[in-house]
């Protein structure tokens, strides 16, 4: 089968497609033959070497929807189900861009039946980053949240996520995405000039750091989305960061809101899977809203 795979570190010129071995599902896992998979920032970071492993083989790829082709023993899915999973890892042999892939069975959750493969792709990684950010928040509804990046993909379904229910969004953005992000729901939009300790809560999808922590009020909370990278605690003010985990009884419930219309997925570009290297080097170019997404 083919697979994209880096074996050195570099810019999308590093990035190749081989021919590698069909991976074969041991116990509790499941083979999935990808019907597309969203390439994400992540992958450009695993392709430059932040995350290590030099001197190996790397696949990339987290998202993927498609369909069952094999199973292990001791798991409750079926050749023929259409599925969504993330491929969780940093450093493997072969990622979800490949024509299959072997996912833990407690990762999978059933495809979304409103929209195509192609847009289900695009909300393992970032929805279920989006849900578990708010989890360490603790924020609740009536509370007031700061999402910053709240036109990209994490900081979108954060929005949705949160104003469905019943917390007050506000979105920090762009101008020109200030219809966008209200789109999503939105109650409030800046593109700056914030007032120190405005919020309850802050999650920076952004990566802004400090200047997102002066945003929240004292004894408030902060949520930063690369790990072990939030800025240390002021006023009283708790800081971490969401390391995201496979989980597919809680991607499950997010494909029902997507389902139910709560969550919106979106596509900016497709792309063959040998044209894996012109896809990271559009995500390069940066502006891209919506997921790029590869389709083998």
């Amino acid at each position: 089968m083919r697979a994209v795979v880096v074996n050195s570190f570099g810019g999308p010129e590093v990035v190749e497609v081989v021919e590698t071995e069909l991976p074969e599902p041991g116990a509790r896992e499941v083979r999935i033959k990808v019907a597309a998979a969203a390439l994400n920032p992540v992958d450009a970071g695993v392709r430059a070497g932040v995350f290590g492993g030099a001197g190996k083989r790397i696949g990339l790829g987290w998202d993927v929807a498609g369909t069952v082709d094999a199973v292990g023993v001791a798991t409750a899915w079926s050749v023929g189900d259409e599925v969504v999973a993330l491929d969780y890892g940093m450093v493997k042999p072969v990622g979800a861009h490949a024509e299959y892939v072997v996912v833990p069975a407690d990762a999978v959750a059933k495809a979304p039946t409103t929209v195509d493969a192609v847009h289900a792709a695009t909300l393992p990684l970032n929805a279920l980053t989006a849900e578990q950010a708010l989890g360490l928040l603790e924020v609740t509804p009536g509370q007031s949240l700061l999402v910053t990046g709240a036109a990209g993909a994490v900081g979108g379904y954060a929005v949705q996520i949160a104003a469905h229910r019943g917390i007050s969004v506000t979105a920090l953005a762009r101008e020109a995405d200030e219809e966008l992000v209200r789109s999503l729901g939105a109650a409030r939009f800046t593109a700056g000039a914030i007032e120190a300790g405005s919020f309850d809560a802050v999650l920076d999808a952004a990566v802004l750091g400090e200047p997102a922590l002066e945003w929240v009020r004292e004894g408030g909370r902060y949520v930063g989305v690369i790990p072990h990278a939030e800025p240390a605690s002021v006023r009283g003010v708790w800081t971490g960061a969401v390391e995201v985990s496979a989980d597919g009884a809680r991607l499950a419930e997010l494909v029902r809101l997507v389902d139910d219309g709560v969550l919106t997925t979106r596509v900016a570009e497709t792309f063959a899977l040998d044209e894996a290297a012109k896809a990271h080097a559009r995500l390069d170019e940066g502006g891209v809203r919506g997921r790029l997404v590869l389709v083998p």
